[in-house]
């Protein structure tokens, strides 16, 4: 039997008292309304997301854990042990009972926290939790032994996750760098061409709703920007499908075709390595005839990031917004030896692979330790309730 084993037999062999929060900790709000964030800020300043900001003046020095009262309820939660500020519709937990580790009750809030504060959250116009909500949250209180060998156990997996996160962060940064390195043609002798000389352009469409012989039995992929949220920037499958009689024109766009969103969620793009459709918010690039001995498709989909930015920065604004079609048709793709694009390809696969794959690399690194991490939560987190003392 483990340490931990040995520690349970030997301490809760009577069972395991769970209490309130009220009865454990003090819980409150700061006094920030979110504006006075600072970039050189010396202390954690924390608000309504995942992200933590900086200011120069803190309100409290303790160990703690913080939620949102707004936003990311049941998914955000930090520990804080230092100096902080909070915004005033962000709460702090500080455990003023010395039998409990704050550590230990961060993995358990994480574990166990939103399943209890769904069903109580206000609904209005963002879900909303209160005070009381909080305090009627009930924890374990197993010996601080026990408590501090789980703690140890859970922050070897966070710790290696975290590690892994930031080492992941570093190497976006670096495939970035690269690729804007290798795509950048300005100071090269290479020819030049617009991109509507280069590409057919086509719009994509939705078929009818009300028609439900377009959507029964359908067999033809259709391509949304949940595909790539989802499933990445080079993409065979989709997450809908259309039957073939929803084809306008009976012509599909064709494999190894770019699409681009130019509409709604502008400047993110694919590429399709089968035949497909889309909808309305892509502009689909298909290469013409007489440039399919130029380019390397691969390539051609590197370069969709250097459009990405143009279209960020080219937007109509309307009724709805939308890229500046005229100068999107007119933007210049250069045209290097297919050796040099085979080269770039080479190195950008390589970014691309450790560090966005769905399967493959960090991400899926981070997905395994992240499920070890809840694995080993769920276990060592579990007092069963006939073992409960009041």
């Amino acid at each position: 039997m483990n340490y931990l084993g040995k520690l349970i037999t030997e301490l809760c062999n009577n069972g395991v008292k769970y209490q309130t929060i009220k009865e454990l900790a003090e819980v409150g709000t700061g006094s920030s309304n979110g504006n006075e964030a600072q970039d050189d800020g010396l202390y954690p300043f924390f608000i309504r997301s995942q992200t933590v900001k900086c200011k120069n003046d803190w309100e409290y020095d303790e160990e703690a854990i913080i939620i949102p009262g707004e936003g990311g309820i049941g998914e955000i939660y930090h520990y804080i042990n230092g100096k902080y500020a909070i915004h005033q519709r962000v709460y702090r937990i500080h455990f003023i009972d010395d039998s409990m580790n704050v550590k230990f009750a961060f993995h358990y809030f994480r574990a166990y926290f939103k399943q209890f504060i769904i069903k109580k959250a206000v609904s209005a116009t963002v879900q909303s939790i209160r005070k009381p909500m909080i305090e009627d949250f009930s924890i374990p209180v197993p010996s601080p032994e026990i408590q501090k060998e789980i703690v140890r156990i859970l922050d070897t997996f966070t710790e290696l996750t975290a590690e892994l996160t930031a080492e992941l962060t570093a190497r976006k940064k670096q495939y970035k760098y690269y690729r804007d390195q290798l795509l950048n043609f300005k100071e090269k002798n290479v020819d030049w061409s617009p991109l509507e000389e280069i590409f057919e352009l086509k719009n994509g469409y939705t078929p009818s709703k009300l028609n439900q012989k377009y959507w029964k039995d359908g067999t033809i992929p259709w391509f949304r920007m949940e595909d790539i949220r989802e499933n990445g920037r080079v993409l065979n499958k989709s997450i809908q499908y259309v039957n073939s009689c929803a084809i306008k024109g009976g012509k599909l766009f064709p494999a190894d075709s770019i699409i681009i969103a130019t509409s709604a969620t502008i400047g993110e793009h694919a590429l399709i390595t089968v035949p497909f459709l889309c909808n309305q918010r892509f502009t689909n690039l298909s290469l013409k005839s007489q440039y399919t001995n130029k380019f390397l498709i691969k390539f051609l989909f590197y370069y969709g990031f250097v459009l990405d930015e143009w279209c960020k920065n080219n937007i109509n604004i309307g009724n709805f917004a939308g890229v500046d079609m005229n100068g999107f048709k007119k933007f210049p793709i250069p045209i290097p030896p297919l050796e040099e694009q085979a080269r770039i390809v080479s190195i950008l696969d390589k970014f691309d692979t450790l560090a966005t794959s769905i399967s493959e690399g960090l991400p899926k690194e981070i997905e395994l330790r992240q499920k070890q991490y809840e694995y080993y939560r769920d276990m060592l987190l579990v007092f069963p309730k006939d073992k409960v003392k009041a």
